[in-house]
């Protein structure tokens, strides 16, 4: 479970089992835990964060999409190859 970002006390992750789910993220701090959605950002799932956090938490991953959205594809997908041909 690779951890793609952290910000003060949150850890944001994969799961590597997390493949054939739509593009999420996951988040703990202690033994808190929530999932995202990234598109469109939204809550799935949260256990022990408030709403206050909670709302701080979205603003995070809405402010870090675009990269944690590049970190699923290059997790899941492997790094973007080149169309470029060698001739």
């Amino acid at each position: 479970m690779p951890t793609v970002l952290r910000n003060g006390p949150y850890r944001l992750f994969f799961y590597a089992g997390d493949r054939d789910e739509p593009p999420h993220v996951h988040i703990e701090r202690d033994r808190n835990v929530a999932k995202f959605w990234l598109n469109p950002v939204r809550l799935q799932d949260s256990g022990g964060f408030s709403r206050m956090e909670l709302n701080r938490i979205q603003k995070l991953i809405e402010q870090n999409r675009e990269t944690l959205l590049r970190r699923w594809d290059e997790y899941f997908n492997g790094p973007a190859q080149s169309t470029e041909s060698g001739s």
